[in-house]
């Protein structure tokens, strides 16, 4: 598996076994498209005991790759970008099995802290979706761990700033009915005197 930094793709895939074949063969598509050859049909006549248990290995290992890249596609949605393709190995009963596959998956950030968060969970499923995750499924998974934590961050970030925001709109709110009860204050204020200025001149007249 690989992250590509250019196409920020990330290859799930199941590693071939240690024993490579002489020729092996790719095909697309998570099914893939196997040799038409028969279990059994080699050339040779009867496989030898040696040869059968090479093809019960190889049936084995086809199962084990094929549900490796079922779980990955299935926990990636939409964020799987093509089906799955594998490499196959011809067995000694000329029939091909699968004996490594691989999901390309994308891996990019989205356009909002929500949408990043929402991504980053879905990666991490994706990847550690497998029985065994390999290698490169875990480290693409702690990537995907410390996106969901950038993306908290911001988010948390944005919060704090709209609390910032409410509680200056809620100051200059506060200070505007101060102001205004002042006002009202100061024109009880005014109204008083000229009252009482009117009725010193009455009694003065009187």
């Amino acid at each position: 598996m690989h992250i590509s930094s250019a196409s920020h793709f990330y290859t799930a895939y199941t590693p071939a076994s240690a024993r490579q074949p002489a020729t092996t063969e790719k095909a697309q598509g998570f099914a893939g498209a196997r040799q038409q050859d028969k279990p059994g049909s080699s050339q040779s006549g009867e496989l030898s005991e040696e040869q059968l248990k090479e093809v019960e290995q190889l049936k084995a290992r086809d199962r084990e790759v094929r549900a490796h890249e079922m779980a990955h596609l299935a926990a990636a949605g939409g964020l799987a970008t093509s089906g799955a393709s594998f490499t196959y190995q011809r067995g000694p009963d000329g029939v091909s099995y699968a004996t490594a596959g691989e999901v390309k998956i994308d891996v990019s950030r989205g356009d909002t802290p929500e949408d990043t968060l929402r991504r980053a969970q879905i990666i991490r499923a994706a990847a550690l979706a497998p029985a065994e995750p390999s290698g490169q499924d875990r480290s693409v998974a702690a990537k995907a761990t410390q996106m969901e934590a950038e993306a908290r961050a911001e988010l948390a970030r944005a919060d704090q700033d709209d609390e910032i925001d409410q509680a200056a709109d809620d100051q200059e709110l506060t200070a505007g009915e101060a102001a205004r009860q002042q006002q009202a204050v100061q024109g009880y204020q005014d109204i008083a005197g000229e009252s009482g200025n009117h009725n010193s001149s009455l009694q003065w007249r009187a």
